[in-house]
Parts: C-alpha cells; structure tokens; sequence
C-alpha cells in the first residue's frame, strides 16, 4: 500500500511539474484592415494548435514555459507569420496579429520540384497552388476537372474520372495521356509514366477532403528533379493533422444520380504525435445515361507523424478500390464546313448526356489472357485496385547538413473496360464493313434486335468495339534520397531517385453491332438471307477483324530507373538568387510482348462452330517477342530570381528534359526482333521569363515561355497509327487574384499559346487539340454567413488533327456555387456545372469532314448541365 501511495504521489508532483512548466498566449488575428479572420491557425512545432472564433479571438495553452516559444499564424489567402515568445515569466495575452494578403501564396515555400525550400516569391520557377476548398468552387465532376483551374494546363476531362488528355503550354497530347507531366501524390510518382495506354496516371489518383493544397510546376526544375516531367508536375499534397480539425460531408446530385459522402479527420495526439485521415465513398449512374450504377468505391487515406527536436517521421497509406465510367467519343453531326462546322447531336444520341455504356451490351466476353473462356462485366469501367505504403523522412544533421528521403510502394492491378465505336452511320455501310472484314457474303442481310428478337428497321447503326483490358501488374517503387548542405550564402544538393514500375497488361477486345443510340444502346444479331443467324448477342467477332485484328495483345515489362541529381542554390545577395540542376536517368526496360493469334474455337460451347466462331482471337503466348534495351537522359535547368522590392521580383530560366517511352513503343517498327529499340525518349527544351508581384488588393504571377519539343513515334489504339512529330510553342501565362474588399475577390488566370508542328507533312501547322487560349475566372461575394460566386472555363478553338482540317469551335463553361454556413460547423451549399449546358468538343477522331453535308464523327464533348447539394459538418 506504502509503495502505491508513493507511486500516486509522485504521478501527482510531475504532473504538477508539468503544469507549473506550462504556459499559454492569446489574443486576436486580424487582416490589414483590422477585420477578425475566423478560423485562422495558430500552431506550435510541436503540434499544439488551436484556431480563431468568430470574433477571431484565440488562446493557445499547453505550450513549455521557455524563453523562444515558436508559433505560426496562418489563414488561407494570407502570408504565414511565425513569432518566438518568451513565457519564462508567465503567459503572453492581448496579442495582435496582423496577416497581410497573399491571393496566390508567393510567400509559401515551394515544396514541389524545388531544392531550395524557397517561398514562390523567391523562386525562379512558374508555380500556383490551389487548397481544396477552393478546387469545389469549380464543382469537379471528376479528379482532372480541378486540372483546369490551374494555369497552363489544359486538362480534356471529357472521359470520366480518369483516362484524361493532359497538356501544357502547348506541349503535344501526343498519343494521349500526360506524356510530359507528372502527377504526384506528396512527392512521389502516382505511375513512373503518365500516358501508358488505358492505365493513366489519373485512373490511380482521387482528390478527397484530406488535401492541403495541389502544387503545380509548369517547365523549370520539373526537368531536373522528377523523371518523365519536363513539362511539369502536379502534387497532391495531404494535410498531416497539425491543426485539430475535420470535416464530413454528403454530396447528392439535384438532376443526376450520384451520392458521395467523404471525411477528413487530423489532430496532434500528444508526444510530438499528429495524424490525419480522410476518404471518401461514391455510388451512381453518373452524369451520363450509362443505365446502371456506373460509378461505384472509394477510397482511404491515413498519415502518422512524428515531431522530433530536429526533424520529423511520417508513415502513409492508401488504399482505393474504385468504379468509374469511361466515356469514348461518340457519334456526333456535323454540318457546315471544316473551318466552320456546326456540332449537334445526332438524332436518339444526346452528346452531352449520353453514353455507349447500357444495360442491354453489359458483359464482354471472349479468351483471356491465358487462352480459356472469359467474362467480364462493362460496369467494372474504370476500375483501379490500389493499396499502397509510404514512409518520410527529413533530419536536420547539424553543422549545416539535412536529408530528406520518401519511399513508396503500391501494389497496383486493375481493369478497363469500355465501349467505342469504331464505326458509326448508315446501316448498311456498317453491314458493308463488316462483310469485308469477316469475308461474308450480307447481301440481302436482315437485323433482330439481340434483347427481344424483334426486326430492326433503323437507318443508322454503330460497330461497337470493347475496349476490354486487364491491368495485371502495375505495381511499384519509388524512393527519393535527398542530401543537402548549407555553406554560407549556398545551398548543395545531392539526390538518388530509384524507381521500379511493372506495367503488365492484357488486351482482349471485342466486336459488336449495336443500334446508335445513347440510352440504352441495345445489340443487333445478323441474319443473312439464307435466315442464318450470324451472330450472338450482337458480338460479330471474337477479336476486333475491322482493325485487322490488330488490338489482342498483352505485354508484361518493367521498368527500372536510377536516377542521381544534383542542386546548387546560391544567395549571391539579398535580392537575387541563382539555382542550377542536373539529372542523369539511367533505364532499362526489360520483358515481353504477344500479338494475336487466330483459330476456331466453339466459344458457346454449343458443338458446332457458330459463323463469328470461324476466326477467334487469342493472345500468342508461343511468339512472344523480347523487350530488352537500356536508355540515358541528361537533363539540365539553371535559374535566377531577382526580388524588386519586398513584395515583387523577376526570374529567368532555362531547361532541358526528357520523357522516356513505355508500352506506346511496343508494337511499332522501333523495338526490334532482338528486344533493342530505337526511339525510347522525347525531348523538351523550354526558356522562361517571369514577373510576380503582391499588393494590398491582390498579386499577379506573369510568365512568358518558350518550348521545343523533339518527338519519337508512339502508338495511338484509337486510330491504330504511330503519332511523330516535332514541335515548338511560345506564349504567356498570367495568374492574378484582386480583393478590392474583403467580402468580394476575383481570381482568374489566362495562357497564350502559339504552337506549331516543325517537320513532316503538317509542318506549320497547329499541333491538334491544341488551343492558342485557354482562361479560368472566379469572381466570388462573402458577405457573414453567406457565399456566391462562379468558376468560369474558357478555351479557344483547336482543330481535331494535325492536318488542320476540322475545327473544333472554342468553348466557356460556367460553374456557379451558392453557400450558407448556419454556424461555425453546419455549411449547405449548391454547386452547377456547365450550367448553361454548353456543347464543347474535346476530340475527335476524324480530322475532317464533306463540306454541306451531315456527316457523323466520333468526338467527345463535355458534359452537360448538373447539379449537386452539400451539407457539410466542420469540427
């Protein structure tokens, strides 16, 4: 009994200990203008945090009773402040904090694709950020329709949550994909390459509430430090639970069917401990008429971290399991000439809210990969299988010295699968095809609807192929070494990037004939006129005869990249910086390759061989061809950063980059018979000129640039060609944000782009879908309670090949937003996107049509009007 009253005493006098040691500080964050900022941060290192009341009055307890008691006061939109405190002699109270105006974060440090760990202010790099709550204002459909708030970024998101054309001051789309840009999750590749057929970066990457900020570099450094990025990055980056906080929220669609609920959730725990965690679960057809529940999952995110006296640790995880449609190019008219086309919907196919997708063409069937019977369902969509494991280091050593070292790995498969048409029009112009392709004899050929069995008599009909491909094996490793040295006025860095991707995929596509119509496309069986049934369920072949049976395939290679670089990042003065980089990737890609084989086989398993059973595809396994070849890549970037005043500065810079190939180089005459290949790279040289400037109503981030791009050959699956050109691309982007009061900001930003094509056939002429302007604006009113604004998304005309024929018209996309917060934590708000219900074009698979005439192409639009309801609770 003795010793448990002495233990309890002793419990007793530390605690006392502690609080005697504790102190705290209080008072008031307010802007320049002395009006209370709510919910503004107030955080010590060691994780002790608190936010503002609505009268912007603050107490931060908790904190140690020493002479330099280290705090930073923040608030989005306005600059950091950190002040040390002396609490020896007892608590700080009635504190005033003044926060200046910061619209476009100049003075938050660049954390992505820099070395010098520098405020944008003092960057000689082109980069903006955007906080999550301000990507909603756009009213995001999908992950890449927040791309398009960014500037110099032209994101297409016309395909669904994934599967999206990205590109950057002009740079070329090429075969699809972000060839030359990079997508992060905090630092690291989502996928060692960016334009991987039916496996983009974008299918492996969801935003949810757990985002602090997205970071995007355009050009510069992105060069030196990341792999296949010249063009830029952009980086996800989570928040860490630092400040005590959360949200849950409910997002329903008004006029389409979808529900998605979604949570973020951090706070320190205590010891130097913090943790965050946020995810999000979706389910519904969608904004397009799929006919079933066409998106469906979601996603879980969790970090841990640990504060130490010179550094920190921090464990990730993640894990997504998610559903989502994928929209090809649909049948859509064309009257008028090429310059001057007029778009509308074809008749029983609303461009803007229909789909191939149906409840009646909803299984794929045929071999596998390994040659027996396979099905699968058209609901799997897009459907990205993810769980991965990261972990973060960043130590000061002392004497100047720090490294830095995040490791990831993801064990990443997959599947996508959806329908496009490979043909669209008249009736009996698809049967035509099809008798040539299969070598039947339809003369005199009648059709029966597959569901029902009854005659059909339409004039129009589409040959269906179904993009059907299992996505075996991307998993992944990525670690980035980091070593940095501090002497006097310059900073040395030393970096090790190692990388490890599988991209292991199978193509088994599919052959059908279908009605065109948007909802609800239903098969057609052929009967030929001896009333021989030449088809099942609509599906003609077994494989893809149309495209010669190019696209039952399957490749199983890897990709290994080491890649050392190194930084220097000198303070010649007060003013003026300079930074320089290099960066060798040294790969070798190494594996296999199969094309298709054909043969009878009895696929219904009736006894006799059905005529669509006459030429099956399978992949021949028994030809497989080798992939063996090693590449190298120098890049260069070298910068200067001239600051005017306290508030503006100019910057200069220079870069050379690469972008190495991956599947796309399969398949084409540049891989050959001994795995070798030639043409693995493609190559950016870019030179830019910046002016960046805050002021008390705003700032404004101006950048002109200069591109050159020399480009090797990659496959394209959706016009079966190897795309190769050169180009070059000149422009200016501007970024601005003005508050000409507290309760009313505009934000926009525009990107002038004047691009050609410099060799071949289409020399001078504009690299296709690619527009010469491109413009976001965001005009928003705060009044108390109450927020009402509109994000609007501009782009110019572009021309759908690189022949220059067809002119895709320019297009403006209005979003606007309404919200109320009834209190601190309860907040309904109302989103619209494209609320004017625009038709705007993103591609097309034709490059021209017959002047005066109506002609049916395959393009995509955006999607039509929708409109969504929030009800969130913050805590």
């Amino acid at each position: 009994m003795r010793k448990i009253l002495l233990v309890v005493a002793l419990l007793c006098a530390a605690w006392m200990s502690k609080a005697q040691n504790a102190s705290s500080i209080q008072g008031k964050i307010t802007d320049s203008k002395n009006q209370p900022l709510v919910g503004a941060s107030v955080v010590h290192a060691l994780g002790v945090a608190t936010m503002t009341d609505e009268q912007g009055n603050f107490k931060l307890s908790g904190l140690p009773a020493q002479a330099q008691v280290s705090v930073t006061f923040s608030y989005t939109g306005y600059a950091s402040v950190t002040s040390n405190y002396d609490l020896t002699q007892g608590p700080a109270t009635d504190l005033r904090i003044a926060l200046k105006s910061d619209g476009l974060a100049l003075n938050e440090v660049v954390v992505t694709g820099s070395s010098s760990g520098k405020s944008k202010l003092a960057s000689s790099v082109s980069v903006s950020s955007i906080r999550f709550d301000e990507a909603t204002k756009v009213a995001p459909r999908t992950t890449a329709e927040i791309f398009r708030a960014l500037p110099g970024i032209k994101a297409e998101a016309s395909g669904g949550d994934g599967n999206t054309n990205i590109t950057v001051r002009g740079v070329p789309i090429s075969s699809g994909g972000s060839k030359y840009l990079q997508l992060q999750e905090d630092g690291l590749p989502v996928l060692m390459l960016g334009d991987i057929a039916f496996a983009t970066a974008d299918i492996f990457l969801r935003a949810d509430p757990g985002i602090s900020r997205i970071e995007a570099i355009r050009g510069g450094s992105a060069s030196t430090l990341a792999s296949n990025a010249p063009a830029g990055i952009i980086n996800f980056i989570s928040k860490t639970g630092q400040t005590e906080g959360g949200t849950v929220a409910l997002t329903s669609g008004l006029d389409f069917n979808q529900t998605r609920a979604e949570f973020s959730y951090g706070a320190p725990i205590g010891q130097g401990l913090s943790f965050h965690a946020s995810g999000f679960y979706r389910l519904g057809e969608g904004p397009r008429t799929a006919g079933f529940t066409a998106n469906n999952g979601g996603q879980l995110k969790m970090n841990l971290t640990k504060q130490f006296k010179k550094g920190y640790v921090r464990l990730y995880a993640k894990y997504l399991n998610d559903r989502a449609a994928a929209y090809m190019p649909m049948p859509i008219e064309v009257t008028g000439t090429n310059d001057n086309p007029t778009y509308r919907s074809v008749d029983g196919f609303d461009a803007k809210y229909g789909a191939l997708q149906s409840p009646y063409l909803n299984q794929s069937f045929g071999l596998g990969s390994n040659g027996q019977r396979r099905r699968v369902s058209v609901q799997d969509g897009m459907h990205p299988q993810s769980t991965s494991l990261g972990l973060e280091f960043n130590f000061d050593l002392g004497d100047g010295w720090r490294f830095e070292n995040r490791a990831r790995v993801s064990s990443n498969t997959g599947r996508f699968v959806a329908p496009f048409p490979a043909s669209a029009g008249a009736t009996s112009d698809m049967l035509s095809t099809i008798a040539t392709a299969k070598g039947w004899d339809l003369t005199g050929a009648t059709l029966r609807d597959a569901v029902t069995g009854a005659n059909f008599t339409g004039s129009r009909a589409m040959i269906v192929h179904m993009f059907d491909t299992e996505l075996d094996n991307f998993n992944n490793f990525f670690n980035d070494f980091k070593l940095k040295k501090k002497i006097a006025g310059a900073e040395f860095q030393f970096g090790y990037f190692k990388a490890h991707q599988q991209i292991n995929m199978s193509w088994l596509w599919n052959s059908y004939l279908t009605t065109l119509s948007g909802n609800g496309l239903r098969p057609l069986n052929i009967v030929n006129n001896a009333n021989q049934v030449m088809t099942q369920g609509g599906q003609f072949a077994y494989g893809v005869p149309v495209w010669g049976n190019c696209c039952t395939r399957s490749y199983d290679t890897r990709m290994d990249v080491s890649a050392p670089y190194a930084t220097i990042n000198v303070d010649a003065s007060a003013a003026l910086n300079f930074e320089a980089s290099v960066r060798w990737d040294i790969g070798r890609v190494t594996g296999t390759y199969a094309g298709a084989a054909q043969s009878q086989v009895d696929m219904n398993q009736d006894g006799t061989i059905q005529p669509n059973e006459t030429s099956v595809s399978a992949i021949n396994h028994a030809a497989a061809s080798p992939v063996n070849y090693k590449y190298t890549n120098t890049s260069f970037s070298a910068g200067a950063n001239y600051k005017l005043t306290a508030t503006s500065a100019i910057f200069a810079r220079a870069s050379t980059g690469f972008a190495a190939k991956g599947d796309r180089l399969l398949f084409t005459p540049n891989v050959f018979a001994d795995g070798r290949a030639a043409g693995v790279r493609d190559q950016l040289t870019q030179i830019e000129l910046g002016y960046k400037r805050n002021f008390n109503q705003g700032g404004l981030f101006v950048t002109a640039f200069y591109g050159r791009v020399k480009e090797a050959g990659g496959f394209e699956a959706t016009t079966q060609r190897v795309i190769e050109n050169n180009y070059k691309s000149f422009g200016v982007e501007v970024e601005g944000v003005y508050a000409p009061s507290r309760h009313f900001d505009v934000r926009g930003s525009l990107t002038f782009t004047q691009a050609e094509i410099t060799d071949g056939g289409n020399k001078g002429n504009l690299p296709r879908r690619q527009s010469p302007i491109i413009y976001t604006l965001t005009p928003t009113y705060t009044k108390d309670k109450f927020a009402i604004g509109a994000s609007i998304i501009g782009t110019g005309f572009s021309y759908a090949q690189d022949d220059n024929q067809l002119k895709m018209k320019g297009y403006a996309l209005v979003h606007p937003f309404i919200s109320y917060r009834f209190n601190q934590q309860f907040v309904l708000s109302v989103n619209g996107n494209n609320i004017f219900n625009s038709l705007g074009i993103t591609e097309s698979e034709e490059g021209s049509i017959t002047p005066n005439q109506v002609n049916i192409i395959r393009a995509r639009s955006v999607m039509g009007r929708t409109i969504s309801a929030t009800v969130a609770f913050n805590f």
